[in-house]
This record gives structure tokens, sequence and C-alpha cells, in this order.
């Protein structure tokens, strides 16, 4: 099959004999179209590039997954392993078998997730390579779905995908954006994969919260209490997001005065200083 790849956020589409005339993630104003307009490509033109697929480990049970060049938003994949099986968190916008190949030598993936349909990637073509593994899709945002597909599974509100490993909605930068909670990492302590919902800032000690990176629009201080107060009421210890960046430790805690600085300068505390 031919399948169509956004080039600007590498989220898959269906085989058809020309391309969509728009992708409608990009479209949507948490994305963006380049000024020269919308491309695509397709995965014979990616493989043809040469593309790489690295695999390397962050720490005990969790690899990380990329390529180079990148694919599309150029997203970190998380590969979160447990005794029982792994779970792949927002996988990336290309797959070959020997990178799935390289993935099942760490266990049987049990499920792929995406944190919000920019993460969505490949996760279809992941799935067909992994063993056909259910890809988990939050309901809230099922109808971003480019590819729709029977590995396809909705969820709502929290789900167990394997012992310590589960799925839980966090909202905010999409109404069904999803963490995962890892437990056993961290040294015991937890993991929490959060996406772009909750992102670490480049010093490592403090995160922030968005509706759109790229065109830097904010959350209102209600919606940042109530993403915060979700992913508080979980254990974790450290936080990673879907570009390399993490709250190495202190995270809960991080994240807590984290968004009560937003919120007050969202709410206009310190309009003083400005």
């Amino acid at each position: 099959m031919t399948l169509w790849i956004c080039a600007t956020c590498g989220v898959e589409h269906p085989d058809t004999p020309q391309p969509p005339t728009e992708c409608v993630i990009c479209s949507d104003e948490r994305q963006w179209v380049p000024r020269s307009g919308q491309s695509w490509t397709t995965a014979d033109e990616l493989r043809s590039r040469g593309i790489q697929i690295s695999l390397d480990e962050i720490e005990p049970g969790l690899i990380a997954v990329t390529s180079k060049p990148e694919v599309g938003i150029g997203q970190q994949s998380m590969l979160a392993a447990t005794a029982a099986g792994n779970v792949l968190f927002d996988p990336i916008g290309y797959v070959d078998a020997d990178a799935a190949a390289r993935v099942l030598e760490h266990g049987p993936v049990l499920g792929i997730v995406a944190s919000h349909p920019h993460m969505y990637g490949a996760q279809v073509s992941w799935s067909r390579a992994l063993g056909d593994a259910p890809v988990y899709v939050n309901a809230a945002d099922v109808e971003w779905v480019r590819r729709p597909d029977a590995s396809i599974q909705p969820f709502s509100g929290s789900l167990d995908v394997a012992p310590g490993l589960a799925l839980h909605t966090l909202g905010g930068h999409f109404p069904g954006s999803t963490a995962l909670l890892w437990d056993a990492g961290a040294d015991g302590k937890g993991v929490l994969f959060a996406g772009d919902g909750i992102f670490p800032n480049p010093n490592g000690t403090s995160v922030s919260f968005m509706r759109s990176y790229p065109n830097l629009l904010p959350l209102s201080a209600a919606v940042v209490e109530r993403v915060a107060s979700r992913a508080l009421a979980l254990r974790f210890d450290r936080l990673y997001n879907n570009f390399g960046r993490s709250v190495p430790s202190d995270a809960h805690a991080i994240v807590r005065a984290s968004a009560d600085r937003y919120i007050e300068w969202v709410r206009g505390d310190h309009d003083d200083l400005t």
C-alpha cells in the first residue's frame, strides 16, 4: 500500500490514488502548515532517504526510539518494559522490519499509545510490524485518527495495559491528552510520560502547559489546575516528554510548583512586574 504521510506532522493517512488535499491535524490551530503549503511523503520515499531508527537505553527498562533524519514533528518514542510486556508510547512516523525486530527483542508489545493526535505517527504501521499490537486511542480524540484500522481500541479515563503500566487522561493540550504511568521507573519511584501535556522546561526543574506550542496559545488557569490535579493524583518522581526532555527527580513537587506559578501569571497576580 502507498500510505500518505504528512511531511509536517508525520501522521500516516490511508492509501488513496492521490494524497489528501489537507492534513486536518496540521490545519488545526495547535499545529501548522508551512507557507509553501501542504506536502506529503510515503514510507517508500522515507526509506529511500536512508532513514535509520535507533534504540537507546535511557534507564533500566526504558528504551528511546528515534529516527535520523527525523520524520514529521520528530518525536522520541518511549518503550517502557515490564516482565508482563511493554508499551510503545508516542510512535514515530516511520517503521521498518529491522526496527520492529529490535523492539520485540525487549519483549512483546502489549499496546501502542500516542499522547495526543500530533503523535499518532505511523501507529497502525507499527501495530502491523509488532504483531498487530493494539493501538489505544483516547475516545475524546478518536475523531482525529487519520488511518482507521481494526487495531485501534478507544478508551476513556484510565486503562491498565499491563501490571505497572497504566494510561491516564490528563486533557489540556487536547481533551484526550494521555499520560503513561510506569510504576517501576526511576528505581521504583514511578515515571510519568506526559507527551506535550506537561512539558519540561530546558532547566529540568520546571514544566509548563500550552494549548499550542508552535503558535504559543496558552491554557486557562482552570484547565492547568485540572491537568496538574489529575497528574498529581498519580505516584511518580520522574517525568519525560516526547522530545527527550525530562524532569529527572522530584517531578511530582515540580509539577505542583510550576502549575501554581503558571496560574499566578495568567490570573494577573504579577501584572505589576510587566
